[in-house]
């Protein structure tokens, strides 16, 4: 571990990160069209997942009567009727986080290659970059959507429940009507009982990606003498896409990390510097960049192992907040709390207290 904290840590003071990426306009080169189409048929969906989300209104009145009164037969199918279209979405949600986990390695590993820079990747293969960071501003929102509906959890509860009731009773009629089996129902459990169930994904798909590159460097040699070393493959068996452990003992381990410092630093770059600003056509372009900053330094904090906090990060996080405290707008105060409550070393001994001061609420 220790090798890999001074592979890691690294002291970023001298970079320029004086750079603009058309989040507005890009278009994938011919180098980049393979990647970016498979990652833009996952994307596809993200927008009518935010509207569904958004829409969630739940069936908590419906579940409240078939509780309080379990005998009565009309309220225990109205319940059901509520709470089958919820599930159904609910694992269409689940569905979609899963695609996710399949795309970000593929995505990563056009970013974080060694034959160029971070800067270098993150100038010349905009949309991918684009891609990456359309993910991070989808896995924000949904979150932020999923912690102010107490609803799903109450619903998925209720219906698990039930079908367990059925179940039991040898009564298979609401069980077959689902959609979702035994196996499904639990994964599914699991996803949701995460606060931020989208950043998980996230941060353990890419945490296992960052760790597959650290065992490659680490254990090159070992592999070269053992040929019946396994690859890594974060598709389902038969997907296309797989990613071999053979394939990338090219990649540094610290490409990935900083890579994600380097798309923090780039984002904070743009919003601060007025010359980039006047060049978005779009007010929400402002937006959407300080939400993928914010997104990156919860991601690195997550993968990091000394987290994004501490003074030798690669991300000048104090600068960061000091922009987001510098806008005028109620959407700030969704990004603080986002730094606040779903980062993971905030509160560590090595975070500045300049930083937890920022952070106090």
């Amino acid at each position: 571990m220790g090798n890999l904290l001074r592979v890691l840590t690294k002291d970023d003071s001298a970079k320029n990160y004086d750079a603009y990426v058309d989040f507005e306009n890009a278009q994938p080169t011919e180098i980049e069209i393979d990647v970016w189409a498979k990652v833009n048929e996952v994307l596809l969906s993200s927008n009518s997942i935010l509207v569904d989300m958004a829409n969630y209104h739940g069936a908590a009145e419906e579940i409240r009567l078939a509780i309080s009164f379990p005998q009565n037969e009309e309220h225990q199918e109205n319940a059901w009727l509520a709470v089958y279209p919820m599930v159904l979405k609910l694992k269409e949600f689940y569905e979609f986080s899963i695609s996710l986990e399949n795309v970000i390695p593929v995505l990563l590993r056009e970013l974080c290659s060694s034959n160029l820079t971070s800067r270098q990747h993150l100038e010349t293969q905009q949309a991918l970059f684009k891609q990456f960071a359309e993910i991070l501003d989808f896995v924000l929102k949904f979150d932020d959507l999923k912690m102010t509906t107490p609803a799903i959890q109450n619903d998925f509860s209720y219906y698990r429940r039930t079908v367990s009731r059925k179940r039991m009773a040898n009564d298979d009629s609401k069980e077959g009507e689902t959609e979702v089996s035994n196996e499904m129902a639990n994964r599914m459990s699991l996803f949701y009982a995460h606060a931020t169930p989208m950043l998980k994904t996230l941060s353990d798909t890419t945490t296992k990606f960052v760790t597959q590159l650290s065992k490659n460097s680490i254990g090159s040699s070992r592999d070269q003498e053992d040929p019946s070393s396994v690859g890594l493959c974060f598709f389902p068996p038969g997907a296309s896409g797989c990613i071999n452990e053979g394939e990338h003992k090219d990649l540094p381990v610290e490409i990935t990390t900083d890579c994600l410092s380097t798309m923090a630093n780039i984002c904070r770059e743009m919003t601060e510097n007025p010359n980039y600003c006047s060049r978005f056509k779009n007010e929400e372009t402002k937006w959407f960049c300080l939400r993928v900053m914010v997104g990156v330094i919860i991601l690195y904090d997550h993968v990091h192992p000394v987290g994004a906090f501490a003074k030798n990060s690669g991300i000048d996080v104090k600068r960061c907040l000091k922009l987001l405290k510098d806008q005028d707008s109620e959407k700030v105060e969704v990004l603080l709390n986002a730094i606040r409550y779903t980062t993971l070393h905030l509160n560590d001994e090595s975070t500045p207290r300049s930083i937890k001061c920022m952070l106090a609420n």
